[in-house]
């Protein structure tokens, strides 16, 4: 699609002081695994709004690249036609072809615009999507165990996590290298780690175990029934996310709940996990999933099938966190949602007010669109530098 044709489409323009004239993205490097994407709106009156992509690793270069190209897309357009951007974003400018970039990019523009959208209105955006459900919402903390090896080393680092207020934390005791098949020292190992942990947190402490997407069938089970004795709250992404089937056989064959969602990206992937019962819970991101309406939506699809909502937030705990509580506050099916420990420090500088938890929950803001303020003299200060170089296994096998 030329850029003509870009411009040509109907922007549902309300008046002509909501119509988006500027579009700007900013990366900031917390000096933690990755680096953090942002993109802020601003209306031709003034009024600004703020969103985040998700990132991975070393991928933030590529989704820079998609925002600021989908960036053309969504000049000219009203805030407020939030649902027809996104319509026409994946029908005209992606042509119905997804990617972690397209989607990305499209979740950051579709919660700045919320966020400009409920600014010029004065509301939260949980106001505009139908109101709260509740006043307060559930986190887990994670991040907390990265780049720790012994089992001792967990349980301190768990406990420490837990004296700050957490009730519910979240771990993947295998270790690496991610392969489709573990070891039985890993397993033995993973194993050693749990019991550790649970030992030093108590009964009382939810443990959310992460499988990353990683074993076949017969391992996934194993460790899973291995783990039953440390009273596990879940077992998420136990093989890769598009083989259902099999995760469907995994759920059926072990106690703790399953989860998966991170991965899928728009409504049309979450059909086949609710038709196949292949998942207890399902944990979109709303920085990948399309943003925060599409969340919603989906939420709204699990209803019916008896599935809960656990957003994923692998994210910074500003930005995108202020979005997922806003679409997560009007979920019934809501349960627990995401919180990584070593973004808050970064998050307290890109947002001195970023939403903070009290006793493993964090209360709904009141203040109007995403409910928080971003230090623009902050972000415009950042430059871009690179994540820290990787080292990866030498062979395949383990």
């Amino acid at each position: 699609m030329n850029d003509a044709a870009l411009q040509s489409l109907p922007s549902q323009t309300t008046s002509p002081g909501d119509v988006i004239e500027q579009v700007e993205v900013f990366v900031v490097n917390p000096d933690w695994r990755k680096n953090l994407v942002f993109v802020r709106v601003q209306t031709r009156d003034g009024a600004v709004g703020w969103g985040e992509a998700y990132t991975q690793y070393d991928r933030d270069r590529p989704i820079v690249e998609q925002l600021e190209a989908l960036g053309r897309c969504v000049t000219g357009r009203s805030v407020f036609g939030i649902k027809n951007f996104c319509q026409i974003a994946f029908d005209d400018y992606a042509q119905r072809r997804g990617s972690l970039e397209f989607y990305a990019a499209l979740s950051a523009l579709e919660a700045a615009m919320w966020d400009a959208a409920g600014r010029l209105l004065g509301q939260p955006v949980y106001n505009l999507l139908g109101g709260p459900v509740r006043e307060r919402l559930r986190v887990y903390a994670n991040g907390w165990a990265y780049g720790l090896v012994e089992p001792r080393e967990h349980a301190a680092a768990a406990a420490a996590v837990v004296e700050r207020g957490f009730d519910a934390i979240k771990m993947d005791p295998l270790s690496k290298p991610w392969r489709t098949f573990a070891t039985r020292e890993q397993m033995d190992r993973a194993v050693a780690v749990l019991r550790e942990v649970r030992a030093a947190v108590g009964d009382r402490v939810d443990i959310l175990i992460d499988n990353h997407r990683r074993l076949a069938p017969m391992h996934a089970v194993e460790l899973a029934r291995r783990y039953e004795e440390f009273g596990i709250y879940w077992f998420e992404e136990p093989c890769q996310a598009h083989h259902l089937k099999a995760m469907a056989e995994i759920r059926r064959r072990i106690k703790a709940p399953v989860v998966t969602g991170e991965e899928l990206y728009g409504k049309s992937a979450f059909r086949s996990v609710f038709e196949l019962e292949a998942a207890d819970i399902i944990n979109p991101d709303v920085s990948n999933v399309g943003g925060i309406l599409e969340m919603k939506e989906i939420a709204a699809m699990a209803e019916p099938y008896l599935v809960a909502v656990s957003p994923h937030n692998y994210n910074s705990t500003s930005l995108s966190l202020a979005a997922t509580v806003q679409a997560s506050a009007t979920m019934p099916n809501f349960l627990i949602t995401e919180y990584f420990v070593p973004l808050e420090t970064i998050s307290r500088s890109i947002a001195p007010d970023a939403l903070v938890p009290v006793k493993g929950c964090i209360e709904l803001p009141r203040k109007p669109g995403l409910g928080i303020t971003v230090d623009e003299a902050f972000m415009r200060s950042q430059k871009y530098r690179r994540p820290a170089a990787r080292t990866f296994s030498a062979y395949h096998s383990t």
